[in-house]
């Protein structure tokens, strides 16, 4: 009972009416941002410390690749400027590879482009969207949360958005997983195996980037550099929240 009303206290009622204006506990690790303070004299130690060497530092100012970013927090911690922070904005899926990448000084939210929705995307899949998971070399954690987003209280089908069991009955897929070498060849056999027009959606920093197997030997990630990518959907892993949002911003927006 006591564990039941911490938990109640700590992240509130779990039924969420609105998705698309739902917010999370403060205690969420979320979009990092970076002020424009300035550093300690030649310090690198949020860059030091990052696991996926997702900070760079160029001319003494910082910058974030969430597509690399696994939200450890470390950077946060071992800054003694407290230059970066993380806020529980979980609004991060992005169809702009280059709006992943956090500068300094910016407060704003991840950026979503409408011109880069191909016209066939909305036209079709505004109300019904199919969806084959492929985890290509997952440790599960991505696999789990893209599997919450059936429960009762994100509910993603009652969008039209579900997962199916074949390519065949899919629109897209939804790739997550660095890509190892033994499910490069399996991976292509699924996308071969949809329809057209079919949807590419990277989930996690694993499938955006290699995550914390970047450049490992056991991975190939050539399909990532030949194919078009739709949505990238950040993380480690990405909460079903920002998840669906992703998808729901893609398939309603019109071009300007």
């Amino acid at each position: 009972m006591l564990q039941s009303l911490k938990i109640l206290a700590t992240t509130g009622r779990q039924t969420i009416p609105d998705v698309t204006t739902a917010t999370l506990p403060k205690s969420y690790r979320g979009r990092p941002v970076i002020s424009d303070t300035t550093c300690a004299t030649d310090c690198t130690m949020c860059k030091d410390h990052c696991p996926t060497t997702a900070i760079a530092i160029t001319d003494h100012h910082v910058s974030l690749d969430l597509g690399a970013c696994v939200l450890c927090g470390e950077c946060a911690d071992v800054c003694p400027e407290q230059k970066i922070t993380f806020t529980n904005d979980h609004q991060l899926a992005t169809n702009d590879r280059s709006a992943l990448i956090i500068a300094e000084g910016n407060v704003s939210g991840i950026s979503f482009d409408p011109n880069l929705v191909r016209s066939e995307i909305t036209s079709t899949f505004g109300s019904s969207l199919k969806l084959r998971q492929v985890s290509a070399g997952g440790c599960n954690a991505c696999e789990l949360e893209l599997n919450a987003c059936g429960n009762v209280n994100f509910d993603m089908g009652r969008f039209g958005i579900e997962f199916v069991a074949s390519p065949r009955h899919a629109d897209g897929i939804v790739i997550t997983g660095p890509i190892s070498l033994n499910m490069s060849e399996a991976n292509q056999i699924c996308y071969d195996a949809i329809p057209h027009p079919k949807i590419i959606i990277l989930t996690g920093a694993c499938a955006i980037t290699g995550g914390i197997f970047a450049n490992s030997p056991a991975l190939q990630r050539a399909y990532v550099d030949t194919h078009h990518v739709d949505l990238y959907v950040p993380g480690c892993p990405p909460h079903p929240l920002t998840f669906i949002n992703g998808i729901l911003t893609m398939i309603r927006s019109r071009r300007t």
